[in-house]
């Protein structure tokens, strides 16, 4: 597991995802999408798992265990991930990351083929 310091940036970029997952692979952090279920099956993230922003606080606690872990959330524009982000971090959880412009800005900086919507 990667630990993180206690300044980690509430964003990161996602090129620099794009790098950590090619660098150290999925196991070092967890990809979270916070959009929904439609969203959801028009394109994600290889290895996301879903957790919509419309149950989050619900979910949570079933999801989130590990306080130190870095977990990287995206939706759609980066606007809901980054209220997921803020409350995973209000919650203890200083390493969560919102990824910046979502998987719009994926499609955009990352993969071309990535569907948009």
């Amino acid at each position: 597991m990667h630990v993180m310091t206690q300044e980690t940036p509430l964003e990161i970029s996602p090129t620099d995802v794009s790098s950590l997952l090619a660098r150290t692979g999925p196991r070092t952090c967890r990809i979270i999408d916070c959009r929904e279920e439609s969203e959801w099956q028009i394109c994600r993230l290889p290895e996301a798992q879903l957790v919509p922003l419309s149950r989050f606080g619900e979910l949570a606690s079933q999801v989130f265990s590990e306080p130190h872990e870095h977990i990287i959330i995206y939706c759609h524009h980066g606007m809901r991930s980054l209220r997921a982000t803020e409350f995973l971090r209000h919650h203890g959880f200083v390493n969560a990351q919102s990824m910046h412009g979502g998987i719009d800005a994926w499609a955009d900086l990352v993969d071309p083929a990535t569907p948009r919507y």
